[in-house]
């Protein structure tokens, strides 16, 4: 309990001190300050030494400039990170003023250091450089301004290049602090851009499927209402005159709801997960193909329509994408015949096998729709047979005609290439 109770106080220390970086400087600043007044006080009540070299100021002019020199340097440290620009253009100042008034190095100038790494570490390219020409030329003046020992040169020369590297190496620090912070900007604003792609896609993805299953619905439901209100409108026309067409009608009518509930159990059954998607023994129907479309005429024909279905070519395997989307163009064209095609209509289905692609043709002899009634959605733009069709014929990379024929009636040609739709 007492490590963990350890542990939480310095978790809430650790978050003080990243929310409130400028009063740790300032603590530093004071820290810094109060060094700089002991070098200060020593060299005010310590007697001068023999030795030429002494470090402190011994001068009243001297004494005298180190406090305000002393002070400015603090203020660096304590505003490094507020404002680091001017800091660094204070601190040049400062160590001019130092070199003018003779005040020699004292603990104070660690600010230069600490001025230098920060500047580095920030975006700022011309307070960088400049930052890195200060740290290659003040050991050298320092080292011309105060020599440690006129009798040994080779002790300065040392002396120079040790402070240079020092300089340097808290600039590199600082430049390599900044790469950081920026490679790793880099890969959270990469992270981020990547969310909103998958984000974006996965919309995209959910409107394919939803427009998907709006097509899906569409065919299904109204192919089969379609012909349920046809029979249902028969049978009860020949209710009582002949019992056997009405009986015929209503079987049609079960037949074809049966079927619809079957397609529309499979439907629902790609909604589902895969374990949830078969229960209590039910299993959904595959998606119908080119071998389902005779059954489709048959049914049509049962519903009073007639149809003359021709196939022409050898048939041979579909992609499963190219014999929905036939199956698909069939129902709906079959399905707006007998809505839009008038009494007496008669269509035709054909289906032409050729090596790179399947053709299909559906057309009737009717009065035709209306040009609102296939354009645009229809009149009420509430229609999305025809735009479903389009939309699954450019799936599988194919082409689509429909439009009235010139001797009356509707035509429907698609052309489903095999090899983009694999």
């Amino acid at each position: 309990m007492r490590a963990l109770h350890t542990l939480s106080y310095v978790n809430r220390l650790y978050d003080f001190i990243r929310r409130h970086p400028t009063w740790v400087d300032s603590l530093w600043a004071v820290f810094l300050l109060m060094m700089s007044s002991l070098w200060i006080v020593a060299s005010v009540s310590t007697p001068p030494g023999p030795d030429a070299s002494d470090p402190l100021p011994r001068g009243t002019g001297q004494q005298i400039a180190i406090v305000p020199i002393a002070l400015a340097l603090s203020l660096v440290v304590a505003l490094r990170r507020r404002a680091p620009e001017k800091m660094l253009l204070l601190a040049t100042g400062t160590g001019v003023a130092q070199v003018i008034a003779d005040v020699g190095p004292f603990p104070g100038n660690f600010a230069f250091l600490v001025i230098l790494f920060t500047v580095a570490s920030r975006h700022t390219r011309w307070a960088s450089r400049w930052a890195l020409a200060g740290a290659l030329l003040a050991p050298t003046i320092d080292t011309l301004r105060w020599p440690s020992s006129p009798h040994n040169p080779t002790a300065d020369v040392f002396g120079t290049l040790f402070m240079t590297l020092a300089f340097v190496l808290a600039w590199v620090l600082g430049d390599s602090l900044r790469t950081r912070r920026a490679y790793y900007l880099e890969l959270e604003q990469r992270a981020k851009r990547l969310e909103k792609e998958r984000e974006a896609q996965a919309k995209v993805a959910v409107a394919a499927e939803r427009a998907r299953i709006a097509r899906e619905l569409h065919d299904v439901v109204a192919h089969n209402v379609s012909v349920m209100v046809v029979q249902a409108d028969g049978a009860s026309y020949v209710l009582d005159a002949s019992p056997d067409q009405t009986r015929m009608a209503l079987e049609t009518i079960s037949g074809t709801g049966r079927q619809a509930l079957a397609e529309m159990r499979r439907l629902l059954g790609v909604l589902r997960s895969g374990d949830t998607a078969k229960r209590d023994g039910d299993a959904y129907l595959p998606q119908p193909g080119v071998e389902q479309i005779a059954d489709l005429v048959e049914q049509v024909r049962g519903a009073g329509l007639t149809v003359d279905f021709r196939v022409e070519g050898d048939p041979h395997p579909l992609p499963s994408s190219v014999e929905l989307t036939a199956y698909r163009i069939v129902q709906e064209a079959l399905t707006n015949t007998r809505k839009h095609g008038g009494p007496h209509v008669g269509a035709t289905v054909q289906l032409c096998y050729r090596d790179d692609e399947l053709s299909v043709l559906a057309e009737d002899d009717g009065r035709g729709a209306q040009r609102e009634l296939y354009q645009d959605g229809g009149a009420d733009g509430l229609g999305h047979g025809l735009i479903g069709m389009r939309e699954r014929v450019g799936m599988v990379g194919g082409a689509l005609e429909a439009g009235p024929r010139s001797g009356g009636g509707f035509r429907i040609r698609a052309a489903l290439p095999l090899k983009a739709a694999d």
